[in-house]
């Protein structure tokens, strides 16, 4: 095998592990149909960002999450390029006063379907760069205890929610 070959496949083959650690770990299991995704035995699927006015820096939005495992599992963060952070919020209603929280996570049980969407558990798209319009696409990265990070594209809707 001449010299050159032998070289490039030792390369080679020293920076594939720096490059596969490099790239986002999403499951290798993930199929992408319609809007959904599923990842084992993860499904996402629905939900929308809401749209936002000009200049607006704060944006919100939601989705489903199907756990057709027998073992619970925890949405524990999600990323997303054009927000400089994604919180997972709980707004609740308290003597007609709206409260909402940060969460450290969301539990998602074995056999159940977990819904995050206005008036409940939600996504807050925090410093986000260029407001969301009708039509435009978040790529999300929600990552989970045990499934590990799942992408989604999210879409932006109306203002009512569609």
């Amino acid at each position: 095998m001449p010299l050159a070959k032998t070289f490039l496949i030792v390369a080679l083959s020293m920076a594939l592990p720096l490059v596969l650690a490099a790239m986002p770990a999403v499951s290798a299991e993930t199929v992408k149909s319609g809007g959904q995704v599923v990842a084992g035995v993860l499904t996402i699927s629905g939900g929308t960002a809401k749209p936002m006015p000009p200049g607006a820096k704060v944006g919100g939005g939601g989705l489903t999450i199907v756990n057709a495992g027998p073992s619970d599992d925890r949405l524990v963060g999600v990323e997303s390029p054009v927000a400089g952070r994604v919180e997972l919020h709980e707004m609740t209603m308290d003597n007609d006063v709206m409260r909402m929280r940060k969460l450290d996570g969301i539990p998602v049980p074995a056999g159940q379907t977990v819904t995050l969407a206005g008036g409940g558990l939600h996504l807050m798209f925090m410093d986000v760069a260029k407001p969301f319009r009708q039509g435009d696409t978040i790529p999300l990265t929600l990552t989970f205890k045990t499934a590990g990070k799942i992408a989604f594209d999210l879409p932006v809707g109306t203002l009512a929610g569609q």
